[in-house]
């Protein structure tokens, strides 16, 4: 077995077979380079059993031969390799000790693009002029492949720790027995954490008398996580030699007697391995996608419509996780750790993510308020406000309302919300869509501004004006396929065409051609994906449902607060929404006014020649105006609550909102409001008129107890609302259904028509409110008596003048509305993040 000679810095090592040898940081290393580009445990050198070789382990800043980033690669006498920088990097110089050293293989000969196309003798055939059956868009290629690096293994980080790959720890803590260490962002904690999302005092170390280590939850907010998973508020679990503790953006692992410590400051890789995404039926939307995202770089995601982007977006974030592939956050599987991940990751949508009526000073006071722990003061919530402000250059737009804001202003408030929370990784939906070209330039250069500050941002755009802002550019083809991952500058030449819109046209007009494969059997491909397509794809297995269900920041009653406070503040900064609450009932209670105004709703006398009730029609229909009043006055003001914020509950949701907390603010608010209005409606279309002087419930309050139906009725018809806004996809399609329902509620009144004894039409009015809120209006003024049935037909027990009566008839009003609240909190599920659903 030969001997290889390593020379580095002006010293020399003679390596010996039996044995590997690591190259890095590490003081217990073997060979260690005192050089800040080079990771901790940065590669391995070691005899293969026919030849030297050397493993990269998904180092920070790369090993190079001959200028080309390496993974695993054969290696031998007269071979030079740089650690860290492609040029300026340590250079070990290699050379052998006896003649029988292996001669170095798959030496890496790869040329710059230019070169390689010239050297190739490419040739670019237009489709007219190949047979049909060959027939390939403008930019098929004919090229011969050049020399490329060997392959052989696992890309990067495939061998490497699951913390930050290799990076060297932040900081060290040494344990001994006996000892805690508490963990939080108070100072008197042995472990400070300076991050908002940690509380004062998180959890804490043990190291128990049989040498083992325990971690202790202290009731933090965000949670505790062990391998990504959350254990129980206030629990504590034993720690293996492997596992990793999570605690808001920083991270801990035991390694013998000390504790490590590993800071989440930004600099995360990313990747995407084998994604495939399966609708019903087996149609693939996504195929097969693999990518690469470097640290600190600014990603470009492009292609025509149905190319799978939207997917692709929604299986990068977790919120739609793909049937099969992986996606690694810093070699993290984010399906696997989406509790404890989520909290790094930011998502700005194509809709704003904020309330348009508040300002941006105010939208961004209540997001902190959810978003971080309830021990957080209102101090320092205002300084990390102030703070994202400054680095966005919002500050002097604080006090404006956001509808005052240019398109790509609001876009940056909407960037803003999500760095309150000092994201590593963002994702971006059509950030410049509807913008003018300043205004996406201006966007852009924001976008650019992130990454160089240390950030990774991935951004889907349908614009290609400003891609050469970006580090890559990945281009997908009809069908979900990945054509083009590389540098934007490269992406035009690759395809063979001038402009983008020749490219586009060619995707459509060649749906059919295999784009994934011409890229996958590219030179660009080798260069830029075949490391990480080198992967095996895995079944993503996503933990239980109970391990899946992240911590919340905020108590509930604490959010509950909070969202009602927002609420309030939203519907007050709405003057006309303000302006259409009082007059829509005072409107309504009115209109009943000029039905025989000034006739009372009490019984008629008997006809003295019959003996017979003269029924009066009058009580009947000024009944009926008001219950339809309040059906259309208590739906209205819901029906476009829920699709109006979708966007802004699907985001806010995975970030740890609580949904009944957000329903319950809902009803809570519009609730009051609309049970005002219905005692207005109630207020002004009675008390103008004779009725009973004593009620059944309230004595002589008769004009309230007439009121509570029409309240109660408003209020449930407002839950009813709830449901459609819950379950239409556009707000467009909230009037026609919030028309349908008004309607249906008049026909199932009974002041029509006898229902009482109508078979079918009889069962189906119980579940309409409006049926309930006359019955129980009915028995206060005694309909069976004001409205006698007819021969035949057989007295309405709703409308019994009785207490039961009336208290059967409210109590299926407030079952109702009971009930759909149920039906709600089941329908806003459909738009949480799917791996918070599994």
């Amino acid at each position: 077995m030969p001997e290889l000679v390593l020379e580095l810095n002006g010293r020399t090592w003679t390596l010996d077979p039996s044995r590997p040898y690591t190259l890095g940081r590490d003081p217990q290393g073997d060979i260690v380079l005192d050089d800040a580009r080079v990771s901790w445990r940065h590669a391995t050198i070691s005899w293969s059993g026919r030849s030297w070789v050397i493993e990269d382990h998904g180092s920070t800043n790369g090993t190079f031969v001959r200028g080309h980033r390496i993974h695993h690669l054969e290696i031998g006498p007269g071979s030079a390799v740089h650690l860290g920088n492609a040029t300026d990097g340590p250079r070990v110089e290699l050379s052998g000790s006896t003649a029988s050293v292996a001669s170095p293989q798959a030496q890496p000969q790869q040329q710059p693009y230019a070169a390689q196309g010239a050297q190739a003798g490419w040739a670019q055939q237009a489709p007219a002029q190949q047979a049909p059956e060959q027939q390939a868009p403008q930019a098929g290629w004919q090229q011969q492949p050049a020399p490329v690096p060997q392959q052989q293994g696992p890309g990067p980080g495939a061998g490497a720790p699951p913390v930050y790959g290799d990076r060297s720890p932040t900081t060290f803590h040494q344990f001994s027995i006996g000892r805690v260490m508490r963990i939080g962002r108070a100072l008197e904690n042995e472990l400070v954490v300076s991050d908002l999302q940690v509380s004062r005092h998180h959890a804490e170390f043990h190291s128990t008398p049989d040498g083992r280590m325990e971690i202790r939850d202290l009731g933090s907010h965000n949670g505790t996580y062990v391998n990504g998973q959350p254990i129980a508020k206030g629990g504590s679990q034993l720690l293996g030699a492997t596992d990793i503790v999570g605690v808001g953006h920083s991270t801990f692992r035991i390694v013998g007697d000390r504790l490590e410590e590993f800071v989440d400051t930004g600099e995360v890789s990313f990747s995407a391995r084998h994604l495939t995404v399966t609708v019903d039926g087996g149609k693939q939307i996504l195929k097969d996608v693999s990518f690469g995202v470097p640290e600190k770089s600014l990603v470009a995601v492009i292609g025509p419509s149905g190319s799978g982007k939207s997917t692709l977006l929604k299986a990068l974030t977790g919120y739609r996780p793909a049937n099969q592939g992986d996606v690694l956050y810093d070699n993290r599987n984010l399906y696997k750790q989406f509790a404890e991940l989520r909290q790094r990751i930011g998502l700005v949508p194509q809709d704003d993510i904020l309330h348009k009526e508040l300002t941006v000073k105010k939208a961004l006071k209540y997001a902190a308020k959810l978003r971080f722990p309830a021990d957080t003061t209102a101090a320092e919530r205002e300084s990390r406000i102030d703070e994202v402000l400054r680095e966005l250059k919002l500050d002097i737009h604080k006090e404006k309302k956001v509808t005052s804001l240019s398109g790509g202003q609001r876009k940056r408030v909407s960037v803003a919300l999500e760095l309150l929370t000092k994201p590593s990784l963002i994702f971006l939906d059509e950030p410049t869509s509807g913008l003018d070209p300043g205004m996406d330039r201006d966007v852009m250069q924001l976008l650019r501004g992130l990454a160089d500050d240390g950030r990774t941002v991935l951004v889907v755009t349908h614009s290609v004006a400003e891609l050469a802002l970006c580090d890559k550019l990945l281009v997908m083809a009809p069908g979900g396929a990945v054509a083009y991952f590389g540098p934007p500058e490269e992406a035009l030449n690759f395809f063979g065409y001038d402009t983008w819109a020749d490219v586009f046209s060619a995707f459509e007009n060649y749906r059919d051609y295999d784009w994934a494969g011409r890229w996958k059997g590219s030179q660009h491909y080798q260069m830029y994906a075949a490391d990480i397509d080198a992967i095996a794809p895995q079944s993503v297995q996503v933990p239980p449902m109970q391990a899946m269900k992240p911590p919340k920041p905020q108590s509930w009653m604490s959010q509950f607060v909070t969202l009602v406070r927002r609420y309030t503040a939203v519907i007050v900064s709405d003057k006309g929404f303000l302006a259409l609450m009082v007059i829509l009932p005072g409107v309504l209670g009115a209109v009943s006014l000029l039905i025989d105004s000034g006739r009372g709703l009490l019984p008629n006398p008997p006809n003295p020649q019959t003996g017979r009730i003269i029924p009066n029609g009058t009580a009947t229909t000024v009944l009926l105006i008001l219950a339809v009043g309040a059906c259309f006055a208590g739906a209205a003001n819901s029906v476009r609550e829920l699709i109006k914020e979708r966007v802004i509950y699907e985001r806010e949701r995975a970030t740890g909102l609580s949904r009944s907390a957000y329903l319950m603010s809902k009803v809570f608010v519009l609730g009051v409001i609309t049970v005002l209005q219905g005692l207005m409606v109630g207020v002004i279309g009675l008390s103008s008129r004779e009725i009973p002087k004593e009620g059944l419930v309230l004595g002589n309050l008769t004009l309230l107890e007439l009121s509570l139906p029409i309240m109660a009725l408003g209020f449930t018809s407002m839950m009813f609302g709830l449901i459609i806004s819950a379950l239409v996809k556009t707000a467009e399609k909230t009037m026609p259904l919030l028309v349908m329902f008004a309607i249906i509620q008049v026909v199932f009144t009974g002041c029509l028509f006898a229902l009482n004894g109508s078979i079918g039409a009889n069962q189906i009015s119980y579940l309409m409110p409006s049926r309930w809120a006359v019955g129980a209006a009915g028995a206060t003024l005694d309909f069976n008596k004001i409205s006698p049935p007819g021969e035949g037909e057989s007295a309405d027990p709703l409308w019994e003048n009785t207490v039961g009566a009336w208290t059967m008839d409210m109590a299926a009003l407030i079952v109702l509305g009971v009930v759909c609240g149920i039906f709600v909190a089941r329908f806003l599920r459909r738009h949480e993040p799917e791996v918070m659903r599994k």
